[in-house]
Parts: C-alpha cells; sequence; structure tokens
C-alpha cells in the first residue's frame, strides 16, 4: 500500500500501468483520478494545504481499514498539495482485488472519505479573489453512506 502527497503534478496513466504490473492473482483494479475545475472561469487556481505527517498517515489509516473491509490485495494513493491548476490531475486512487465489485466499491469508498473527510484544507483562487472550500452536503452525503454499512 502506497500514500503519497505531493507537491508536483503526476501523470495518471504511468501510476494504472505500474500499479497493474505482475499482478498475476488481481482480478480487478479500480482507479479514479480527480482533475481540478476552472469552474466556468471562477478558478484558476486550487491550493491544498496539508499536515505532511498528519495527514498523510490519517489517509493510510483509512486505507488500510478500506484493504480490510472490502478484502483488497492493494491500494495506491496519490494526493496533489500546493498550487495545482485547472486541468491538472489534484488526486490518484487505485485498488486491486480478486473480484471488480470490491475493486469499485473501495475506490469510492476512498475516495468519499479523501473529498469530505480527509485533513485537507482547500483555497480556490479566481477573478474574486481567494477563498477557502467546505464539502458539500453532497460530499457529507456520499460519505455518510458508507458510516451506516459499516
Amino acid at each position: 500500500m502506497i500514500v503519497t502527497l505531493t507537491d508536483q503534478p503526476f501523470e495518471p496513466g504511468a501510476l494504472v500501468t505500474a500499479f497493474c504490473a505482475d499482478r498475476e492473482e488481481t482480478g480487478a483494479v479500480a482507479t479514479f483520478v480527480g482533475l481540478a475545475r476552472a469552474e466556468r472561469g471562477a478558478a484558476s487556481a486550487l491550493e491544498l494545504e496539508a499536515y505532511p505527517g498528519f495527514t498523510d498517515a490519517a489517509i493510510a489509516e483509512i486505507a488500510h481499514g478500506a484493504v480490510t473491509r472490502f478484502t483488497l490485495q492493494d491500494v495506491h494513493i496519490v494526493h496533489r498539495v500546493g498550487r495545482i491548476t485547472p486541468g491538472e490531475a489534484i488526486v490518484f486512487v487505485a485498488t486491486a482485488a480478486a473480484h471488480r465489485r470490491e475493486a469499485f466499491e473501495a475506490c469510492d469508498y476512498l475516495m468519499d472519505y479523501l473529498k469530505s473527510r480527509a485533513p485537507f484544507w482547500k483555497k480556490e483562487h479566481g477573478p474574486e479573489g481567494p477563498r477557502w472550500i467546505e464539502p458539500t452536503a453532497r460530499d457529507r452525503t456520499d460519505a455518510e453512506r458508507w458510516d451506516k454499512e459499516a
């Protein structure tokens, strides 16, 4: 299992290729790539802040839980921090399992956590100036469904 926070752009395709290599007993790999949006001109950049050692440890703890909960073989998470421009990848999540359902559900579970509960502080920069971004009601509802299924 790998959890990486980086301030550098990354290539999702290369990460998928590496994650899939030498998996003779894996039946499914599910991936998700989140991209920064321009929000129809309202956002020129997204800025994410994290506490190294704390944020990555919190994400690793959830990832370990996902391995057990969904019977995963492996997880790889890469999350950007710092300034990100529209079109750049923000997050990459890959899950490996014996079967597709577990891989899909685990990927969805991890993204719901990362979107609404992971200890990141997000600021959007645009023509109106910077503004802090909080998880939306939908983000919270998406994450809460996993609490009910636990």
